[in-house]
């Protein structure tokens, strides 16, 4: 039974040699010329004018959780997309139903404002 395993513990060594000696020769060819430029925090070309621990309004998480929410709901068409032929009508019938509950909470948080950034 050990044997089936011999694969496994020579991918584990090969990778434990691999990540140190690929970060080493990283380390040796790579220039080393830090300034205080290049050590300055970037965000889109904007000057730093405050800590980064600002507090975020509430409706940037709200925004963030439906992106995530619609997101992972389209996921869901690519199953049904790959068994498209086999499902027929019924799982034709069924997206489509399923697509109209995804538009009416669209429109319905769309009406309420939740999409707004302002």
């Amino acid at each position: 039974m050990p044997q089936n395993y011999v694969p496994i513990f020579i991918f584990v060594a090969l990778i434990g040699v691999l990540i140190p000696v690929t970060l080493l020769a990283a380390k040796l060819v790579r220039p080393d010329n830090p300034n205080k430029t290049k050590l300055m925090p970037y965000e889109c070309g904007i000057d730093p004018v405050d800590h980064a621990r600002g507090r975020y309004t509430v409706r940037f998480y709200i925004v963030a959780i439906l992106f995530v929410v619609f997101d992972v709901e389209t996921i869901f068409l690519f199953p049904w997309a790959v068994k498209f032929k086999a499902l027929g009508v019924f799982g034709l019938i069924e997206i489509l139903i399923f697509l109209v509950i995804l538009i009416v909470g669209y429109i319905w948080i769309w009406k309420k404002g939740a999409l707004e950034w302002v």
